[in-house]
C-alpha cells in the first residue's frame, strides 16, 4: 500500500517569495502529483492548516518566524503524539544551536539554508519514506486490532451456543449433566451440547472439528445447530447421524469433517442409544471399575455422503456416570512432548467414581493442565459427564 500520494507536505516560513519558488523547483512532482504542497507563514498558521488538512504527514518549517516561532512549534506538534507527522526544519547554517534544539525537541532532520533544492527533495523522499512505513505499520496495527475484535465477537457467539448454565434441568432428579469447554485460540472446534426431546429421553452429543480458528468455529456451530435440530425430532441416533452427515457433505468447499458422539438416554430405565461417529470413546465410571464404551464403527461426519450409521444400545445403571470427552484431553502434552494418554485419564477416572460429576470435570481439566504445564495449549479441551441416578430420584 502507497501512502505517498496522500501526504501533503506543509511550508511554514515568513518569505512570501519563498512559495513561488518552490512551486517553480518542484512543478514536475506538483504536476504528476507525487508532492502536495501547503504553505503557511507562521507556526499559529500552521497549526491551523494542520486541523485543516489531517493528511499533512511532512512539516517543512523556519525556525524564526513571528507570532509563533519554528521551536515552539515542534512543542506543539510534540504534543499531538502523531507519528505519522515528521518536522524538517530549514535553518541558517550558522544556526547550529537551535538546529540542535529542534533535533532534542523531536526533529526529524534539518536542511540548511540557503536551500540547495536537490538536497531538499533527498530529504523529502527520505522523510516521506519514513512516514509510510509509519503509516503501514499503524494501517496493519488497525487491522489487527479489528480482527482480534473480530475474534472476540465470534467467541462470544461461541460460547453463546455452548451450554453453560448448570444444573441445567434442576426439576429433573433422575440424571445430572455437566459440561465445559476451553478453545485453544480465540474460538474452536469442539463443542457439546446436550436436549430433552421428550419428557423420558436426553439427547446429548460431543463433537470435535477438524482444525483450527474460524473455519472450525464456523463448521461446529453448523454441526452442532443440525444435530439438535434434527436430533430433538426424537429420530434415532443413527437416523439423526445420517441425515445430519448428508447434509455437512453438501458444499463442503472446505473439505473439513466433525467426529461426534451422539446418544439418546432413557432417563427411566437408564438404557442409552448411541453411536460414535470416529470420536474418542467416552467411558462409564462405576464403583466396579472404568469402562471404554464400545465403538459402533461410524465414519466421521463430512466426507462421504449416503452412510448408514448403525447405533448401539449400552446400560446404565444407577450411580453411574459417563464421562465424554476431545483429544485435547488425552493429546494433551508435557515438557518433554509425552501425551496424557488413556491410561492416564482411566486412572484418574478410577479415583472419582463417587464424584459429583461437576467436580469430575474441574478437576480432569486441572489434572490436564497440571500436566501440560509449561506448555501451550495446541489443542481444544471439552469435556461432557452425564450421572445417571436412576428413576424416582
Amino acid at each position: 500500500m502507497n501512502f505517498q500520494g496522500n501526504v501533503k507536505i506543509l511550508v511554514v516560513d515568513d518569505e512570501i517569495d519563498l512559495e513561488p519558488l518552490i512551486r517553480q523547483k518542484f512543478r514536475r512532482q506538483i504536476r504528476e502529483g507525487v508532492y502536495n504542497f501547503v504553505f503557511a507563514l507562521n507556526g499559529l498558521e500552521a497549526l491551523s492548516r494542520i486541523i485543516e488538512f489531517p493528511e499533512i504527514g511532512i512539516v517543512l518549517s523556519d525556525i524564526n518566524m513571528p507570532e509563533m516561532d519554528g521551536l515552539t512549534l515542534l512543542t506543539k506538534l510534540k504534543e499531538l503524539q502523531n507519528p505519522g507527522l515528521k518536522t524538517v526544519i530549514v535553518s541558517a547554517y550558522g544556526d547550529m544551536d537551535n538546529i540542535r534544539t529542534a533535533m532534542n525537541r523531536g526533529a526529524f532532520d534539518f536542511v540548511t539554508k540557503p536551500v540547495n533544492f536537490d538536497d531538499l527533495e533527498i530529504t523529502i523522499n527520505k522523510t516521506l519514506d519514513e512516514i509510510n512505513l509509519i503509516r503501514r505499520s499503524m494501517a496493519e496495527h488497525d487491522q489487527l486490532v479489528s480482527i482480534q475484535q473480530d475474534l472476540n465477537t465470534a467467541r462470544e457467539i461461541q460460547l453463546s451456543i455452548i451450554p453453560k448454565i448448570f444444573p441445567a434441568f434442576p426439576g429433573l432428579n433422575s440424571f445430572d449433566v455437566y459440561g465445559s469447554m476451553v478453545a485453544a485460540k480465540e474460538v474452536g472446534g469442539d463443542f457439546f451440547d446436550f436436549f430433552l426431546i421428550d419428557s423420558n429421553h436426553l439427547g446429548f452429543v460431543i463433537g470435535d472439528v477438524s482444525g483450527k480458528g474460524i473455519p472450525a468455529a464456523i463448521f461446529m456451530a453448523i454441526s452442532r445447530t443440525l444435530i439438535r435440530a434434527v436430533g430433538i425430532k426424537g429420530v434415532s441416533t443413527s437416523e439423526c447421524l445420517s441425515l445430519v452427515n448428508s447434509l455437512l457433505c453438501k458444499d463442503n468447499i472446505s473439505s473439513m469433517f466433525v467426529t461426534v458422539f451422539y446418544g439418546i438416554l432413557n432417563i427411566s430405565t437408564g438404557e442409552l442409544e448411541y453411536v460414535n461417529a470416529g470420536h474418542n470413546p467416552p467411558y462409564v465410571v462405576s464403583d466396579s471399575g472404568v469402562k471404554a464404551v464400545e465403538m459402533t464403527g461410524g465414519m466421521v461426519l463430512g466426507v462421504f455422503d449416503d452412510i448408514d450409521y448403525q447405533s448401539k444400545i449400552l446400560q446404565l445403571n444407577p450411580g453411574e456416570r459417563l464421562f465424554l470427552y476431545t483429544d485435547g484431553v488425552t493429546e494433551a502434552n508435557d515438557i518433554n512432548n509425552e501425551l496424557l494418554g488413556e491410561e492416564r485419564l482411566e486412572k484418574f477416572l478410577s479415583s472419582r467414581s463417587n464424584s459429583p460429576i461437576e467436580d469430575i470435570v474441574r478437576e480432569a481439566f486441572h489434572e490436564v493442565n497440571t500436566f501440560a504445564s509449561g506448555m501451550p495449549q495446541f489443542d481444544d479441551v471439552t469435556i461432557l459427564a452425564i450421572l445417571y441416578n436412576g428413576q424416582g430420584k
